[in-house]
């Protein structure tokens, strides 16, 4: 994993807005409708190479692919994994439960594509039943790179979000299920670092599903699933060095209340205990801007990396460039600037066809970023040359 001394570097959290003829491909086949597979190659493969320009286009140091060939971050793996059947709606997140008014209206208009996600169950032992879709995701990224950029990193589900996402109904335990999930996504975790990428595992499992999928439990219920998550999660990792991946956690990509997120401050601890080298969190948003107080005053490992997301990515608002800069430099502060990394507080096309930022609005944010990061990078360095000459 790249980190510079020299300078804030800039990525963001994957997922990015897709083009309309590859909404309409993942469209047909998560519905189950005939498709040609040659077709979705050929869409995919342009998409990935267009994406990595615009994104080095406007600054991105990281970048993806973008996810242009999966539907969603945390369903794609029923296509990859065999053990998975039938559909199964999910529960309306707490927040949201009293707004239905609310959800109704978020689901109108182009931002639709979302109401057709198929969130499957686990009906049978969990195995690897497909590769050929990961390689041709590895080879039209490596396709798609070039010297224009520092590095590239590829989002893979974990273990957690795998379950929460799709309910257990096979397994003895919950335990079970994750542990078996774990197991078989390995051999995805390690071709990506294999081929020469940073592996992003995506974790909301940490802190959006206590208000979603685990919302019956109790909290000391939720946090010692959440410990089960992360054990598993490095279970799987355990032939991939540290410094090869990233985690991601958030407590949902929509704009809603999140007055029943669950606070930093009690999951932080579990979360530290994961492999991974870098941490990539929201900390842009109304409702979590603030605890970068909590990752301050953490005991955090001297080889972590942090990973603040200094752009919203449920709003169309377009962050000033020096707020961002003021973001970075809150954590620049107590970890270092070689350990800071400008982030996104979550990905610009979690479901394809589906996110409140209109596209050519999400690249605006990320030049943004960009910018931000520049600025920042300019008052470190003004105030190192101070340092120096006092």
């Amino acid at each position: 994993m790249r980190v510079s001394s020299e300078r804030i570097l800039t990525t963001h959290v994957g997922s990015l807005p897709r083009p309309d003829d590859m909404i309409a491909l993942l469209v047909r086949k998560e519905k189950g409708e005939p498709y040609d597979q040659a077709e979705f190659d050929r869409v995919a493969e342009r998409s990935v190479a267009d994406i990595v320009k615009r994104q080095a286009g406007v600054g991105i140091d990281i970048v993806s692919d973008g996810e242009m060939s999966k539907f969603g971050y945390a369903t794609y793996i029923k296509d990859r994994l065999a053990g998975f059947a039938g559909a199964v709606p999910a529960k309306p997140p707490l927040d949201m439960a009293d707004y239905p008014e609310l959800r109704r209206k978020m689901h109108l208009g182009g931002f639709s594509a979302a109401n057709v996600v198929q969130r499957a169950c686990c009906v049978a032992d969990i195995a690897v039943k497909d590769r050929s879709a990961l390689h041709t995701d590895l080879r039209h990224f490596r396709k798609a790179l070039d010297a224009s950029v520092a590095e590239g990193f590829l989002n893979a589900a974990s273990p957690g979000v795998v379950t929460a996402f799709q309910n257990n109904d096979h397994y003895p335990s919950q335990e079970a299920y994750v542990w078996a999930v774990a197991e078989a996504m390995r051999e995805e975790y390690e071709a990506i670092v294999g081929a020469g990428f940073v592996l992003q595992l995506d974790c909301p499992d940490l802190a959006m599903s206590r208000h979603t999928a685990y919302q019956d439990m109790e909290e000391a219920e939720f946090l010692r699933q959440s410990e089960i998550h992360v054990e598993a999660l490095n279970g799987a990792l355990a032939n991939i060095p540290a410094e090869a991946v990233r985690l991601h956690v958030c407590w949902g990509n929509y704009e809603g209340p999140h007055d029943r997120d669950i606070a930093l401050q009690k999951i932080l601890p579990i979360i530290l205990r994961a492999k991974p080298q870098a941490f990539v969190f929201e900390a842009a948003n109304p409702r979590h801007e603030h605890e970068w107080a909590v990752w301050r005053d953490a005991t955090l490992p001297d080889d972590k990396v942090l990973v603040p997301g200094v752009i919203d990515s449920s709003t169309n608002y377009v962050e000033h460039p020096e707020l961002v800069a003021q973001r970075i430099l809150r954590y620049a502060a107590f970890a270092g600037q070689e350990r800071v990394i400008a982030g996104t507080d979550c990905g610009f096309g979690t479901f394809a066809g589906y996110s409140k930022v209109d596209p050519g609005i999400a690249f605006k944010k990320l030049a943004a970023l960009a910018e931000g990061a520049r600025r920042a990078t300019q008052q470190l360095n003004v105030r190192r040359q101070k340092v120096v000459a006092d």
